[in-house]
């Protein structure tokens, strides 16, 4: 009879390309990986891998074995979920957060997936959106929850919100008369998210639809992006969120500017493919807690 974990194993050298990778993935050594593959292979008499150069490559009959693979994988998290008790769930989840939920609602997250799920183990990777979703792309994490404009048919998503930017400022930074113009602003540095993300391309455009050149000061850092904020070395956009306590004590202030800022859409995705069901999950928990916290704060929350 196939055993289960020869087919996790199967999966995951599929999905990840090799045997290593596979072992690392499980936590498991390259031989024990390689075992299990042997077992399949003998369990099923034909082979599922074959030397081609330096490295192994799936056969046609690995390919078929894989959609059924997973089909299997999926309803085996699916029955344990209908029938046993969350605190016999156990496993790991491997989350990809933007920093602004590290700075909002992340901590609410882990707390409720370990009052619902005790024996559930998280680990958490704090990336840029594009760095997320590539990630989710290899499987190298689970869930990401990142820019909707990064997801695309590889995953399944749930909308978390829509979060806004804003144009904030030391108050002991000298602007013109307000509402100010690209043209006052572009007197000073723009300080906001790393220029890979949707956000720095969306504030450069902006500035040059119009002409103007404009020194942008990327980082990757939101926590960064605050400091220089308020040790006044440009204006800084970023989400609203972040800077509640900065604007609550004064080191901030909300800049009134001609040129609104765009909303910033997020979703928590996973990949449709994949066969863990707490990756649905995780991700429901987020949209959930996102909201949430939305709803106590009175403003969005999100992440570039």
């Amino acid at each position: 009879m196939l055993d289960l974990k020869s087919l996790e194993t199967f999966i995951w050298t599929m999905r990840l390309g090799g045997f290593r990778r596979a072992a690392e993935r499980l936590n498991t050594t390259q031989p024990a990986i390689s075992a299990r593959i042997a077992q399949l292979q003998e369990e099923l008499g034909v082979p599922l891998f074959e030397r081609v150069g330096r490295r192994v490559a799936p056969t046609p009959q690995a390919m078929v074995l894989l959609t059924y693979a997973e089909r299997m994988l999926a309803l085996r998290d699916e029955l344990l979920h209908a029938v046993a008790d969350r605190s016999a769930i156990h496993g790991v989840i491997r989350l990809g957060v933007a920093e602004t939920v590290v700075h909002t609602w992340l901590s609410r997250l882990i707390e409720r997936l370990n009052d619902l799920y005790p024996a559930v183990s998280l680990e958490v990777e704090v990336e840029t959106s594009p760095n997320l979703r590539d990630a989710l792309a290899r499987h190298d994490i689970d869930v990401a929850v990142m820019l909707s404009s990064y997801t695309d048919i590889r995953f399944k998503s749930v909308p978390v919100g829509n979060y806004p930017l804003a144009w904030v400022a030391s108050p002991t930074l000298r602007l013109p008369g307000e509402p100010a113009s690209l043209e006052d602003l572009a007197a000073w540095p723009i300080i906001t998210f790393s220029r890979t993300t949707q956000p720095y391309g969306v504030i450069r455009e902006m500035f040059s639809s119009v002409g103007l050149s404009v020194r942008m000061f990327g980082n990757s850092s939101l926590a960064s992006v605050v400091r220089m904020a308020v040790d006044a070395v440009g204006v800084s956009v970023i989400p609203i969120a972040i800077v509640q306590r900065e604007l609550g004590e004064g080191l901030l202030r909300l800049v009134d500017v001609q040129h609104p800022l765009p909303a910033l859409s997020f979703s928590a995705a996973y990949p449709a493919n994949h066969d863990n069901h707490m990756a649905s999950v995780v991700a429901q928990l987020a949209a959930d807690v996102a909201a949430d916290y939305e709803a106590t704060h009175g403003v969005g929350n999100g992440a570039a």
